[in-house]
């Protein structure tokens, strides 16, 4: 084979000449949004999902709009959900966290079987971002990067904010920021 030879010898086949590249015929002139005069998504909502799939199976388990737009929330219009970024994280106890909401600067736990909302906080930037979890001293945190970012009418910063995970699902979290 060509490899073998070339290990061998250090010579390889000569070069071969190809087809002249052709013009192109499309170019890519950008992302643009499809929003409504007002800034929103000018599709129906959810806008955003936070979706449980059974890898076996392939079908979803539940689909949940994640994230709101705060102030088409104080209207009354939730379940929105918005673009979100980032990822959730699964703790062996079956919480399911994840900040990646963009617009609302939350940071969330569902519970993973159900997607029911268990907890929620705010954030000082959006949480664009996977969590982590670590232990210390045989207790769990979970951590988030906040620096938001992505909504351009927002201030970006660059903080994580940490919060000690409750031995029983009926305690509240911890924020361990000051």
């Amino acid at each position: 084979s060509a490899l073998i030879d070339y290990l061998a010898s250090g010579k390889g086949p000569e070069a071969k000449s190809s087809a002249p590249l052709l013009a192109m015929k499309f170019h890519f002139t950008g992302y643009r949004k499809f929003l409504d005069p007002e800034g929103y998504p000018a599709v129906a909502p959810p806008w955003g999902t936070l979706n449980a799939i059974d890898l076996n199976t392939g079908e979803y388990l539940w689909k949940i709009p994640f994230g709101e737009y705060p102030e088409l929330a104080a209207t009354g219009q939730t379940g929105t959900g918005t673009e979100n970024y980032g990822g959730p994280i699964v703790t062996a106890a079956g919480l399911l966290f994840i900040g990646a909401a963009n617009f609302d600067k939350k940071f969330r736990a569902y519970d993973k079987s159900t997607g029911q909302l268990l907890w929620e906080t705010a954030l000082p930037f959006s949480g664009n971002a996977t969590p982590a979890s670590y232990e210390v001293n045989g207790r769990q945190f979970v951590v988030i990067a906040a620096g938001g970012g992505k909504d351009p009418k927002s201030r970006s910063g660059g903080v994580y904010v940490s919060f000690a995970v409750p031995d029983e699902p009926s305690r509240s979290l911890q924020s361990q920021h000051p």
